[in-house]
């Protein structure tokens, strides 16, 4: 047998001192030795959640009620609602997004759950645009077509989008489609603050749906995970995290109302333009310049709080005092001596456009203040009114009913609910626009093939505009005739108040 050699004596040295060093800081950092480090370990070490639990520890706002919709998501991050109810989730560490289908049997869970598409880079955003699904890889974008009545892709994936940076810390894309058309994407940063080299690092930007003309469109945000628009106004906001190891209250965390070519302050100023001590303080005039020029925070989170997905309630079935807010996922601190977050918020503008928080889902941190049960992520909406929050830490998907007591008011046991909601608002039927949509109907033949294929529940599905906005993306053999905006319109408002009527009010009633 050859004897060790010196060098290699000295290399089994160095890794046992490494390894023994490694296990020292992290017992130094689970015991709170080290000051500013308070890591939920669950995130790296795995966990769980069961109905018990959730009935126990979540609490929601006035006026709703939880579900826990699905407990085996593993690394549940972004979610999107299809037409036909189902949820799709990604899950980026696992490569691929999962469909959750729609909880028609009314136990209060997915009726099942299958893999959508897999083997991708780090999915994380997920966008429904007309018939496509478009996918936010942590390199770039993709898109396929997709079926919303069955829930499966219909076309190969192409991406679309190439060559993005995703090396460093927030690597995450997440995407959405503007009201202008536009397909909107964030990217963070690859450091906790620096100077990056790659300008399309800490942005939004902005491409057209088939992946042309991508361009910049806002600067200066260090991660910005989620963003939505106004219902009232139509603006951009977008949630960011600030930079970390600033002790426990600094800086906030921040709700950025984002405009074109905006920059917002990093790396070189942090909250409302207070210079940042690396890259700020004692700076060229050039970056006392940017400084001065950062558009400021619409809206403070404490610090390290982490907000991510977020918003706006739009569903007319949400009581009045949360329509056009907007709910914020706050994942939750690791850089504080004290957790601090983990919950979702409800953010309310008052007429001056001042905006205040409150708790809307609470309890995913005990009171210890040290014991975690879960950490949102991301918040999702159908036309129903349901609210979806996906939760990566537990690896679950919880579903928030309006116009139904809390689970915990009520004593009942989760999943054991029957199926309540909110009694409908009358839809608001106008008359002429029916009788027009008749004589489309008819002119188009449409009995003929809805003779086969009767429509039923639209009311349940579809909102008045929702309906109109179908027909611009129909469901094969359906085929896309081209109307008009009053087109549209007018056949929504027929058929649904056919579905009204019943066999009460026939076809020839509206016709000439």
């Amino acid at each position: 047998m050859r004897p060790t050699s010196k060098n290699a004596l000295t290399f089994y040295r160095l890794v046992a001192i490494a390894a023994i060093g490694i296990i020292l800081l992290v017992a130094a950092v689970a015991t709170g030795l080290i000051p500013g480090i308070n890591v939920p370990w669950g995130q790296l070490l795995g966990a769980r959640t069961d109905e018990a639990t959730v009935e126990r520890q979540l609490q929601l706002a006035p006026g709703y009620r939880l579900d826990l919709y699905s407990e085996e998501t593993p690394n549940a991050r972004f979610l999107a609602v299809t037409r036909n109810g189902d949820l799709l989730v990604s899950q980026p560490k696992l490569g691929r997004v999962s469909l959750l289908l729609a909880d028609r049997n009314g136990d209060g869970k997915a009726d099942g759950q299958r893999v959508l598409i897999d083997g991708l880079q780090r999915p994380h955003g997920l966008a429904l645009h007309e018939d496509w699904l478009y996918i936010a890889e942590s390199n770039g974008v993709g898109r396929a077509l997709f079926d919303h009545s069955d829930g499966r892709i219909a076309s190969r994936y192409q991406k679309i989008v190439t060559d993005l940076g995703d090396s460093g810390n927030h690597w995450t894309k997440t995407i959405g489609m503007g009201p202008d058309g536009w397909m909107y994407l964030s990217s963070g940063s690859t450091c906790n603050v620096c100077e990056e080299e790659d300008p399309r690092r800490a942005t939004i930007m902005r491409f057209r749906p088939d992946g042309s003309h991508f361009e910049i469109y806002a600067t200066g945000l260090r991660n910005s995970v989620g963003f939505d628009w106004s219902p009232k106004d139509g603006a951009l906001y977008a949630t960011d995290n600030g930079r970390d190891w600033l002790g426990n209250d600094f800086p906030p965390c921040e709700l950025n109302r984002i405009q074109q070519d905006g920059f917002y302050g990093w790396p070189y100023a942090n909250g409302n333009r207070v210079p940042d001590p690396d890259f700020g303080e004692g700076k060229s005039p050039e970056i006392q310049q940017k400084i001065a020029a950062s558009i400021p925070p619409a809206f403070e989170f404490r610090a390290h709080n982490a907000p991510l997905g977020m918003r706006f309630l739009r569903s007319s079935e949400q009581p009045d005092a949360y329509r056009d807010i907007a709910l914020v996922a706050l994942h939750g601190s690791w850089n504080r001596d004290v957790k601090d977050g983990y919950k979702v918020v409800a953010l309310h503008w008052d007429e001056r456009g001042k905006i205040h928080a409150e708790d809307f889902m609470w309890g995913f941190l005990a009171e210890d203040k040290n014991t975690v049960y879960g950490r949102p992520v991301d918040i999702a909406e159908d036309a129903r009114g349901n609210i979806y929050v996906s939760d990566d830490y537990a690896g679950a998907v919880y579903r928030i009913q309006p116009g139904a007591a809390n689970a915990n008011e009520a004593g009942v046991p989760a999943g054991k609910r029957p199926p309540i909601s909110a009694p409908k608002k009358p839809l608001a039927i106008d008359g002429d626009a029916a009788r027009q949509g008749a004589q489309i109907f008819e002119r188009r033949n449409c009995i003929r093939c809805h003779q086969q294929i009767p429509l039923q529940n639209l009311s349940r599905k579809y909102t008045l505009k929702q309906l109109a906005d179908y027909f611009d993306t129909p469901t094969p053999p359906m085929p896309n005739y081209g109307f008009s905006n009053s087109q549209k319109r007018a056949l929504a408002h027929y058929l649904m108040e056919q579905e009204i009527q019943g066999a009460g009010r026939q076809l020839q009633n509206y016709l000439p």
